[in-house]
Formats: C-alpha cells, structure tokens, sequence
C-alpha cells in the first residue's frame, strides 16, 4: 500500500494566521483601586455641590414644614400650612406677579437687544473688539455700583434722564418713586447690565455658522433680511434657547438691585420673589414661611425649565 505524502503546515503561515485571527480574550474588570481612585478624583467637586447646593436644598424644604423664627430653641412643624398661607395671601400674589412682569421684560429685551447688538458687532471692521468690549463692561461692573448710577440718572429733580426729557418739551416722571414707572425703571437698569454678556454669547453662535451656508444663499439672490430669517435665526436657535433659560433663571433671583435702588417700593409695585423672600425670612423672622417661598421658586424654575426644553424641539434646529 502507498503511503500518501501530507505536507508540512508552515510555521511561518501559521504565525500569520495567528496574528491575523486574535483569540478572544475576557473582558477585564476594573480593579478596585482604580474605581476608587475616580472616585477620589471627583469628591472635591461632589462635597462642594453637596455643601453649597444640595444640602441648602434640602434644608429649606424641611424648613418650609416648619414654624420657627430664628431665636426659639425648636420649630413647630405645621406641614403645609405655609404654602397654604402662601396661596391665601394678596400681597404673595403681587409679588409672584412682579416677578413674572420683570422676568418678561428682561428676558424680551435682552434676546431683542443682544440679538441686535450682536449681528452689528459680527463684522470684521478694525477695531470691533474694542466696541465688543465696550457693551461687555456693564456686566463686569457690580450690581451695587450700577445700581447707584442709575438711582442718580432717575432722580426726579437732577436725574440726566429728566433733564433730556425736559429739553424736549417732555415731562419726566419720578422714575423711582412711581408705582407705574418703577419696575419698568428696574427693568431697564437689570437690561443694560447683562446684556452685554448675552451679546458675546450671540457673537460666539454667530460665528460658529459656516460662512459658506450664507455665501450660497447670497450667490442664489437671498437678501440680509431673507438670509437672516431663513439662516441665522434657525441656525442660531439653540444658542437661543440657552440664552432664554439662562435669562428667566437670573431675571428669577434679582434681589441686590431691588435692594438698592427701592426696597420693594413703592407699595410693594417692585417686590419680587427673592426680596419677599427676605423680608420674611430675615425681617418678619418667618422663616418657615421664607423657605415655603424659596421651594416655590425652585418649582417654578425647574417648571419652566422642563416646559421649554420641550417646547424646544418645534423651534431649535440643530446642525
């Protein structure tokens, strides 16, 4: 009988087969000493947010349960009979109502005036940076210090405002002292802070748009106008949206300047959520009262929040 000949496998081929063809491995858990370690790395940041966010949180919605004002040893616990008060008090609900009306305010003039501010300063002219930081600086300025600028420029006898408005044959109200002109006046001095920082904001959605989407749309015959209508806006609206939630959250927590320029004043016309906040809390020694307040704005934010997101998706148009 023959014997068949089998050919020798090649060890080189062989060695390139292995390595074309790896062998599966099991995947590998992390040991616990590297878990540990990203722990480690994190608790800095998780104890201050801890500290300074969630603690206070929670505190003040325990503290919204109770009765106490600051110098009894022990609170009452009354339940909810605080927010009952709440709801049941007229002065709460001018209050919440200010608040709303300077909210609006702020937030429409500041997208209107940013927006605008924005697409005059997206240009390549020399020397643009200075005017950019020009419209920056009211923001860097503290609250306290515009707050007193403005309290002379609304000053019924010597302000600059009345004097303009005097030189045009205009009467000039008692900004500050008016219970109809008084949240209008807040309204403008909070807008002409902060609206240079959602200027840059704008400036910085403004140039993240391709330039070749506009020059197309310029090469076809589109007009400035059509060209914002139908391109920046859409393209600029989740930076919209941002600078929409961001404004509503800060218009929400105003207090220094309230403060400063007419401690809720005249005939509660400019107490706002924050203020109200503190009198009860710090003035009136309700301080169970005073929480119930902070959790209702906490609510009403968190409210707002998740209302516009999701409204946000018929208008935010993502690239």
């Amino acid at each position: 009988m023959q014997q068949l000949d089998v050919p020798a496998r090649d060890p080189v081929r062989k060695g390139r087969a292995a390595r074309r063809t790896p062998a599966l491995r099991r995947p590998r858990f992390a040991v616990p000493g590297e878990w540990l370690a990203g722990y480690l790395c994190v608790l800095p940041a998780l104890l201050v947010i801890g500290v300074f966010a969630l603690f206070p949180v929670a505190y003040s919605l325990g503290l919204s349960l109770f009765k106490w004002d600051l110098v009894a040893p022990e609170a009452t616990f009354v339940g909810l009979r605080n927010f009952e008060t709440l709801f049941a008090s007229d002065e709460f609900r001018r209050v919440l109502r200010n608040t709303l009306v300077f909210s609006l305010g702020t937030v429409g003039l500041i997208v209107a005036g940013a927006l605008g501010l924005a697409l005059l300063l997206d240009v390549g002219l020399r020397g643009i940076a200075f005017f950019r930081a020009l419209f920056f600086i009211p923001y860097l300025t503290p609250m306290v210090a515009v707050a007193a600028l403005w309290m002379f420029l609304y000053d019924p006898q010597r302000g600059l405002i009345n004097v303009a408005l005097g030189l045009v044959g205009l009467p000039g109200p008692g900004w500050l002292q008016s219970t109809t002109w008084a949240l209008p006046a807040l309204i403008l001095v909070k807008t002409w802070k902060v609206v240079g920082y959602y200027t840059v904001l704008f400036l910085a959605g403004l140039q993240s748009i391709p330039p070749e989407v506009h020059e197309a749309a310029r090469v076809d015959g589109a007009s400035g106008w059509q060209r914002v209508r139908h391109i920046t806006l859409p393209l600029l609206s989740p930076m919209t949206l941002f600078v929409v939630v961001i404004a509503v959250i800060g218009s929400f927590q105003d207090f220094d300047q309230v403060f400063v320029m007419t401690r809720g004043g005249p005939v509660d016309s400019t107490n706002v959520l924050v203020y109200y906040l503190y009198e009860q809390a710090f003035q009136n020694y309700r301080v169970g009262l005073g929480s119930a307040v902070a959790v209702l704005l906490l609510a009403l934010l968190l409210g707002f929040t998740v209302v516009q997101l999701q409204l946000s998706r018929r208008w935010v148009h993502y690239q």
